[in-house]
Protein backbone atom coordinates (compact mmCIF):
# COMPACT_ATOMS: atom_id res chain seq x y z
CA UNK A 1 0.00 0.00 0.00
CA UNK A 2 2.83 2.38 0.89
CA UNK A 3 4.44 1.53 -2.44
CA UNK A 4 1.21 2.45 -4.25
CA UNK A 5 0.99 5.85 -2.54
CA UNK A 6 4.65 6.52 -3.24
CA UNK A 7 4.11 5.73 -6.94
CA UNK A 8 1.04 8.00 -7.04
CA UNK A 9 2.98 10.82 -5.40
CA UNK A 10 5.81 10.48 -7.95
CA UNK A 11 3.31 10.49 -10.80
CA UNK A 12 1.67 13.69 -9.54
CA UNK A 13 5.06 15.31 -9.16
CA UNK A 14 6.03 14.28 -12.70
CA UNK A 15 2.82 15.71 -14.18
CA UNK A 16 3.24 18.90 -12.16
CA UNK A 17 6.80 19.19 -13.45
CA UNK A 18 6.02 18.39 -17.08
CA UNK A 19 3.19 20.88 -17.43
CA UNK A 20 5.29 23.96 -16.43
CA UNK A 21 7.96 22.78 -18.89
CA UNK A 22 5.39 22.82 -21.69
CA UNK A 23 4.17 26.24 -20.58
CA UNK A 24 7.74 27.56 -20.51
CA UNK A 25 8.47 26.10 -23.94
CA UNK A 26 5.24 27.61 -25.20
CA UNK A 27 6.31 31.05 -23.97
CA UNK A 28 9.69 30.77 -25.71
CA UNK A 29 8.03 29.67 -28.97
CA UNK A 30 5.55 32.55 -28.83
CA UNK A 31 8.46 34.96 -28.32
CA UNK A 32 10.31 33.32 -31.22
CA UNK A 33 7.28 33.74 -33.48
CA UNK A 34 6.85 37.38 -32.43
CA UNK A 35 10.48 38.17 -33.26
CA UNK A 36 10.51 36.30 -36.58
CA UNK A 37 7.32 38.12 -37.56
CA UNK A 38 9.03 41.45 -36.78
CA UNK A 39 11.96 40.30 -38.90
CA UNK A 40 9.64 39.52 -41.81
CA UNK A 41 7.94 42.92 -41.49
CA UNK A 42 11.31 44.77 -41.36
CA UNK A 43 12.09 47.07 -44.28
CA UNK A 44 15.87 46.77 -44.21
CA UNK A 45 18.45 44.02 -43.79
CA UNK A 46 19.81 45.40 -40.50
CA UNK A 47 16.49 45.17 -38.66
CA UNK A 48 15.74 41.87 -40.33
CA UNK A 49 18.95 40.33 -39.00
CA UNK A 50 18.41 41.82 -35.53
CA UNK A 51 14.96 40.31 -35.04
CA UNK A 52 15.96 37.06 -36.73
CA UNK A 53 18.77 36.70 -34.17
CA UNK A 54 16.36 37.34 -31.27
CA UNK A 55 14.00 34.73 -32.66
CA UNK A 56 16.89 32.28 -33.02
CA UNK A 57 17.84 32.75 -29.36
CA UNK A 58 14.23 32.15 -28.24
CA UNK A 59 14.05 28.96 -30.28
CA UNK A 60 17.30 27.73 -28.70
CA UNK A 61 15.92 28.43 -25.23
CA UNK A 62 12.73 26.53 -26.07
CA UNK A 63 14.77 23.39 -26.85
CA UNK A 64 15.86 23.12 -23.22
CA UNK A 65 12.26 22.54 -22.13
CA UNK A 66 10.72 20.98 -25.24
CA UNK A 67 12.56 17.74 -24.59
CA UNK A 68 11.17 17.46 -21.06
CA UNK A 69 7.72 18.43 -22.31
CA UNK A 70 7.80 15.50 -24.73
CA UNK A 71 6.40 17.45 -27.67
CA UNK A 72 8.47 15.90 -30.47
CA UNK A 73 6.71 17.66 -33.36
CA UNK A 74 7.21 21.08 -31.81
CA UNK A 75 10.88 20.21 -31.16
CA UNK A 76 11.37 19.13 -34.79
CA UNK A 77 9.79 22.35 -36.05
CA UNK A 78 11.93 24.40 -33.68
CA UNK A 79 15.09 22.70 -34.97
CA UNK A 80 14.10 23.43 -38.56
CA UNK A 81 13.46 27.08 -37.65
CA UNK A 82 16.84 27.28 -35.95
CA UNK A 83 18.56 25.93 -39.07
CA UNK A 84 16.84 28.52 -41.25
CA UNK A 85 17.42 31.50 -38.95
CA UNK A 86 21.07 30.56 -38.49
CA UNK A 87 21.55 31.26 -42.21
CA UNK A 88 20.21 34.82 -42.01
CA UNK A 89 23.31 36.33 -40.44
CA UNK A 90 25.46 35.29 -43.40
CA UNK A 91 23.25 36.67 -46.19
CA UNK A 92 24.26 39.81 -48.05
CA UNK A 93 20.92 40.90 -49.46
CA UNK A 94 17.58 41.76 -47.89
CA UNK A 95 15.75 39.43 -50.29
CA UNK A 96 17.87 36.40 -49.34
CA UNK A 97 17.37 37.07 -45.64
CA UNK A 98 13.63 37.48 -46.04
CA UNK A 99 13.50 34.16 -47.91
CA UNK A 100 14.78 32.26 -44.84
CA UNK A 101 12.75 34.38 -42.41
CA UNK A 102 9.51 33.68 -44.28
CA UNK A 103 10.02 29.92 -44.00
CA UNK A 104 10.95 30.19 -40.33
CA UNK A 105 7.86 32.29 -39.67
CA UNK A 106 5.58 29.60 -41.10
CA UNK A 107 7.34 26.86 -39.14
CA UNK A 108 7.10 28.87 -35.93
CA UNK A 109 3.32 29.12 -36.33
CA UNK A 110 3.15 25.35 -36.67
CA UNK A 111 5.41 24.85 -33.64
CA UNK A 112 3.11 26.94 -31.43
CA UNK A 113 0.09 24.96 -32.59
CA UNK A 114 1.92 21.70 -31.84
CA UNK A 115 3.05 22.79 -28.35
CA UNK A 116 -0.52 23.83 -27.59
CA UNK A 117 -1.72 20.39 -28.63
CA UNK A 118 0.81 18.79 -26.30
CA UNK A 119 -0.24 21.06 -23.43
CA UNK A 120 -3.89 20.09 -23.67
CA UNK A 121 -3.52 16.46 -24.83
CA UNK A 122 -4.88 15.17 -21.51
CA UNK A 123 -8.27 16.80 -22.11
CA UNK A 124 -10.96 15.19 -24.24
CA UNK A 125 -11.81 18.48 -25.98
CA UNK A 126 -9.15 20.75 -27.48
CA UNK A 127 -8.81 24.20 -25.93
CA UNK A 128 -8.11 27.15 -28.18
CA UNK A 129 -5.17 28.92 -26.58
CA UNK A 130 -4.33 32.58 -26.70
CA UNK A 131 -1.33 31.81 -28.93
CA UNK A 132 -3.56 30.04 -31.48
CA UNK A 133 -6.01 32.93 -31.41
CA UNK A 134 -3.14 35.33 -31.96
CA UNK A 135 -1.83 33.33 -34.93
CA UNK A 136 -5.29 33.04 -36.47
CA UNK A 137 -5.77 36.78 -36.00
CA UNK A 138 -2.46 37.45 -37.76
CA UNK A 139 -3.47 35.16 -40.62
CA UNK A 140 -6.83 36.87 -40.98
CA UNK A 141 -5.13 40.27 -41.04
CA UNK A 142 -2.70 39.09 -43.72
CA UNK A 143 -5.56 37.64 -45.78
CA UNK A 144 -7.51 40.91 -45.47
CA UNK A 145 -4.42 42.89 -46.45
CA UNK A 146 -3.86 40.63 -49.46
CA UNK A 147 -7.51 40.99 -50.51
CA UNK A 148 -7.27 44.78 -50.25
CA UNK A 149 -4.10 44.76 -52.35
CA UNK A 150 -5.80 42.58 -54.98
CA UNK A 151 -8.80 44.92 -55.10
CA UNK A 152 -6.50 47.94 -55.44
CA UNK A 153 -4.62 46.25 -58.29
CA UNK A 154 -7.89 45.37 -60.01
CA UNK A 155 -9.10 48.97 -59.72
CA UNK A 156 -5.77 50.21 -61.08
CA UNK A 157 -6.06 47.77 -63.99
CA UNK A 158 -9.55 49.08 -64.81
CA UNK A 159 -8.27 52.67 -64.71
CA UNK A 160 -5.43 51.79 -67.09
CA UNK A 161 -7.86 50.03 -69.46
CA UNK A 162 -10.13 53.09 -69.43
CA UNK A 163 -7.21 55.42 -70.18
CA UNK A 164 -6.01 53.19 -73.02
CA UNK A 165 -9.51 53.08 -74.50
CA UNK A 166 -9.76 56.87 -74.28
CA UNK A 167 -6.33 57.26 -75.87
CA UNK A 168 -7.24 54.88 -78.70
CA UNK A 169 -10.48 56.79 -79.28
CA UNK A 170 -8.57 60.07 -79.48
CA UNK A 171 -6.03 58.59 -81.89
CA UNK A 172 -8.83 57.23 -84.12
CA UNK A 173 -10.59 60.60 -84.12
CA UNK A 174 -7.35 62.32 -85.13
CA UNK A 175 -6.81 59.82 -87.96
CA UNK A 176 -10.32 60.48 -89.27
CA UNK A 177 -9.79 64.26 -89.23
CA UNK A 178 -6.46 63.94 -91.01
CA UNK A 179 -7.93 61.59 -93.64
CA UNK A 180 -10.91 63.88 -94.28
CA UNK A 181 -8.66 66.91 -94.63
CA UNK A 182 -6.32 65.07 -97.02
CA UNK A 183 -9.23 64.08 -99.27
CA UNK A 184 -10.70 67.59 -99.16
CA UNK A 185 -7.35 69.10 -100.19
CA UNK A 186 -6.96 66.61 -103.04
CA UNK A 187 -10.51 67.19 -104.31
CA UNK A 188 -10.13 70.97 -104.07
CA UNK A 189 -6.96 70.72 -106.16
CA UNK A 190 -8.74 68.55 -108.75
CA UNK A 191 -11.69 70.96 -108.99
CA UNK A 192 -9.30 73.87 -109.54
CA UNK A 193 -7.34 71.93 -112.19
CA UNK A 194 -10.44 70.71 -114.01
CA UNK A 195 -12.02 74.17 -114.15
CA UNK A 196 -8.76 75.75 -115.29
CA UNK A 197 -8.43 73.17 -118.08
CA UNK A 198 -11.98 73.80 -119.25
CA UNK A 199 -11.32 77.55 -119.24
CA UNK A 200 -8.18 77.10 -121.37
CA UNK A 201 -10.22 75.07 -123.87
CA UNK A 202 -12.74 77.95 -124.06
CA UNK A 203 -15.52 75.63 -123.10
CA UNK A 204 -18.70 77.25 -122.01
CA UNK A 205 -18.96 74.94 -119.05
CA UNK A 206 -20.67 74.85 -115.77
CA UNK A 207 -18.25 75.42 -112.93
CA UNK A 208 -17.40 72.08 -111.41
CA UNK A 209 -18.01 71.82 -107.67
CA UNK A 210 -18.14 69.11 -105.04
CA UNK A 211 -20.38 68.96 -102.01
CA UNK A 212 -17.86 69.55 -99.23
CA UNK A 213 -20.17 68.83 -96.31
CA UNK A 214 -18.27 66.51 -93.91
CA UNK A 215 -20.09 67.20 -90.64
CA UNK A 216 -21.25 63.62 -90.09
CA UNK A 217 -18.23 61.87 -91.59
CA UNK A 218 -16.21 61.87 -88.34
CA UNK A 219 -18.75 59.50 -86.81
CA UNK A 220 -18.19 56.98 -89.61
CA UNK A 221 -15.45 54.34 -89.85
CA UNK A 222 -12.21 54.95 -91.74
CA UNK A 223 -13.40 52.63 -94.50
CA UNK A 224 -16.70 54.50 -94.85
CA UNK A 225 -14.86 57.83 -95.09
CA UNK A 226 -12.62 56.47 -97.88
CA UNK A 227 -15.62 55.13 -99.79
CA UNK A 228 -17.40 58.48 -99.50
CA UNK A 229 -14.52 60.49 -100.92
CA UNK A 230 -13.63 57.92 -103.58
CA UNK A 231 -17.19 58.15 -104.85
CA UNK A 232 -16.98 61.95 -104.81
CA UNK A 233 -13.71 61.86 -106.80
CA UNK A 234 -15.20 59.49 -109.40
CA UNK A 235 -18.29 61.69 -109.74
CA UNK A 236 -16.11 64.79 -110.18
CA UNK A 237 -14.00 63.06 -112.83
CA UNK A 238 -17.13 61.92 -114.69
CA UNK A 239 -18.55 65.46 -114.69
CA UNK A 240 -15.23 66.78 -115.96
CA UNK A 241 -15.14 64.26 -118.83
CA UNK A 242 -18.72 65.05 -119.71
CA UNK A 243 -17.91 68.78 -119.96
CA UNK A 244 -14.92 68.04 -122.18
CA UNK A 245 -17.09 66.00 -124.55
CA UNK A 246 -19.63 68.83 -124.73
CA UNK A 247 -16.80 71.21 -125.49
CA UNK A 248 -15.65 69.11 -128.42
CA UNK A 249 -19.12 68.88 -129.99
CA UNK A 250 -19.71 72.60 -129.92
Amino acid sequence: MKTFYLFLLLLVCFIGYAQPNCDEANAYLVNAYSHVKDAYDSNNISHLKYYADRSLKSFKLSKNTLGDCGCDKALTLANKSIDLLAKVDGVTTYEDGRFFVKQARELSKESIIEIDKCSVAEYTEPIETQAEVSILSDLEKEQLKLKQQQEALKQKEEEIKAKLAEQQEQELSLKKKQLIQSYKNAIALNVKTYNSTLDICNCKHEVLTVNSSTETLETESLEAIKNHFNHAIKTLASNYMAQLELCETR
